[in-house]
């Protein structure tokens, strides 16, 4: 897996992470939702990468 792939993921879950911050401090039900959903998308694809590393 690429650095920059790595780098990518890392950012999204942390946007992630604070989109579901932001929505539970202000009661947004649909920005937590989403941030909730930024950080599944960056698992999943962390996933992927390591699945590929695995068959290098």
């Amino acid at each position: 897996m690429g650095l920059d792939d790595k780098i990518k993921n890392a950012a999204q879950d942390l946007t992630g992470k604070g989109k579901e911050g932001a929505g539970k401090a202000t009661d947004n039900e649909s920005l937590e939702a989403e941030g909730h959903k930024d950080q599944a998308s960056a698992n999943l694809k962390q996933a992927g990468e390591n699945v590929k590393d695995a068959f290098k």
